[in-house]
């Protein structure tokens, strides 16, 4: 029997073929166990915006053909504790909370192209799940680098954002869709299609197929240190807890778990 290769069969079922896109990179999580190292690394410790989770490899698995991030309550000392530190991610004797991060970082980096995740993420209150991009030039930190937020969710909104440094201040352009508004009392149960779709002119994000957000490219073009949009970015997946924007989880049921069915990303061949 002739088996067509993966990536012909991701193509076919996506309908991406048929627009110009070829499949450059993807993980679909069909083992058990640890994400794949070639395409992933994990974060460790307290790391933003004052998030509650310490970040450990141990809460991300592939399991049933998905990829599941966890966030627990768990209650262990904080290895970096120090009594007379002034940074939020030492002065924490304990650590309360445990989730996990995947970036992409130095093993897949993309400029442009169509990126896609199909996922379920838990919105009760405290739960910051995210599908995130930075970007990845050397030595050119937040946010001169780059943010785009294909997916963000907290305190009761689903959000699609662009962000980067300009005259030295972050400039925003988000965009807020509270769940309520979706009609769908179900809809935190099933799992959604999210996509950014990025060429040289324009990005626009997508949820299920309805545009969220965009960009002209060169909006960004005097931007610190350059458009950062037109540079490589990588991949972040993370469940964040509580933060300076996560809300308060005390009432909220652990764990609190962010289900990837997959990651995809497709480009067109340059002229």
């Amino acid at each position: 029997m002739l088996r067509l290769p993966m990536s012909l069969l991701l193509l076919a079922a996506t309908g991406c073929a048929s627009h110009g896109y070829r499949l450059v990179w993807h993980d679909e999580f069909n083992h058990n166990g640890r994400p794949n190292p070639a395409n992933w690394t994990c974060e460790n410790g307290f790391e933003r915006n004052h998030e509650l989770q310490w970040y450990q490899p141990d809460n991300a698995v592939c399991t049933n053909g998905m990829l599941v991030i966890e966030a627990r309550r768990e209650q262990k000392p904080n290895p970096n504790y120090s009594p007379d530190s002034m940074r939020w991610q030492t002065s924490r004797k304990d650590i309360e909370c445990t989730s996990a991060l995947l970036s992409t970082r130095g093993l897949r980096e993309f400029t442009y192209g169509k990126f896609e995740m199909r996922a379920r993420i838990d919105t009760q209150p405290g739960s910051w799940p995210a599908f995130w991009t930075l970007g990845a030039t050397p030595h050119i930190g937040w946010p001169a680098c780059g943010e785009i937020d294909i997916m963000e969710f907290y305190q009761g909104a689903v959000l699609a954002n662009f962000g980067y440094g300009r005259n030295h201040q972050t400039k925003w352009l988000a965009c807020k869709q509270p769940v309520a508004q979706f009609g769908d009392e179900n809809w935190a149960k099933r799992f959604h299609l999210w996509t950014m779709e990025w060429d040289p002119q324009k990005i626009d994000l997508l949820l299920d197929g309805r545009l969220m957000n965009h960009l002209d490219v060169a909006s960004a073009d005097h931007a610190d240190q350059g458009n950062p949009f037109r540079r490589p970015a990588y991949i972040i997946l993370n469940q964040a807890i509580g933060g300076d924007s996560g809300g308060d989880p005390s009432n909220s049921t652990f764990p609190i778990r962010f289900e990837v069915d997959w990651v995809r990303v497709y480009q067109r061949d340059q002229p």
